[in-house]
């Protein structure tokens, strides 16, 4: 196996760098050949057979020495083995990612944005159980002018409706406890809303349940939208709202609507 490529005398350090990673890929593919061909039942000669090539070709891949292979043949191999070959080039290095959850986190400093332009004072992740992250508040939004603790679920998408219903109104009980303790004056009144991106997916999913979630909001929605974008006092019953990532824009759901 040889290749036509031509190269410097002496390799430049990304050559070598290159090299070792080759070397690792080789390692990696000659395995995966040789566990489905394995799983296809196909011995070394047969695999070779149909993809043209000698059967010591197929012994040197598997034990690693495919480095200079040609790119057509971990296709043909792929193809073979019912295993398709899939390649990209990853990121450029040093390149700022996105975090995994930058949908969760967008909704999140939209609702922080507009609790500071209502004159309010908001929490990034205010935990209700310190041992417990999974029941830290998305967005809470203190009211001191009335004495009211909003606290704002943002939700990108819906993984388990019941699951999110049982977790907000848990967070709403433990909640009502820290709200006793704030500022040493009377109890704030807990208020929750359920703030949801806008989308096809999302809209489907509540115009196939509109019962369970006008059961889980039943706040109007319009009042909630308002609470949320002013300094009017929110309903006191759980509500629901979308927020467009796009626009950024609080709206309300009109129920029995997609």
């Amino acid at each position: 196996m040889t290749t036509d490529l031509p190269t410097r005398r002496r390799p430049t350090e990304t050559r070598r760098e290159a090299g070792r990673f080759a070397q690792s890929l080789a390692n990696t593919l000659g395995e995966a050949v040789e566990r489905g061909r394995a799983r296809r039942g196909l011995t070394q000669a047969q695999l070779a057979a149909r993809v043209g090539v000698h059967r010591s070709w197929i012994s040197r891949i598997e034990l690693g020495h495919g480095r200079a292979v040609p790119l057509g043949l971990w296709v043909a191999l792929g193809l073979a083995i019912d295993r398709p070959l899939a390649i990209s080039l990853s990121r450029p290095l040093g390149e700022v990612r996105e975090p995994a959850d930058s949908g969760h986190l967008a909704m999140q400093e939209r609702l922080l944005a507009l609790a500071r332009a209502t004159g309010r004072t908001a929490t990034f992740e205010l935990p209700t159980r310190p041992s417990d992250p999974s029941r830290s508040i998305d967005v809470s939004v203190r009211d001191s002018r009335r004495r009211i603790l909003f606290i704002e679920e943002a939700w990108n998408t819906f993984g388990d409706v019941g699951a999110a219903v049982r977790s907000t109104n848990r967070k709403a009980a433990e909640a009502a406890d820290i709200a006793v303790t704030i500022d040493g004056g009377p109890p704030y009144r807990v208020a929750t809303v359920w703030v949801v991106r806008t989308s096809s997916t999302n809209r489907a999913l509540m115009a196939q349940y509109p019962s369970v979630f006008a059961a889980a909001c039943p706040a109007p929605s319009r009042s909630w939208a308002r609470a949320l974008t002013t300094t009017a006092a929110p309903p006191d019953a759980p509500g629901l709202v979308w927020l467009d990532p796009g626009t950024g824009r609080i709206t309300e759901w009109r129920r029995g609507s997609t």
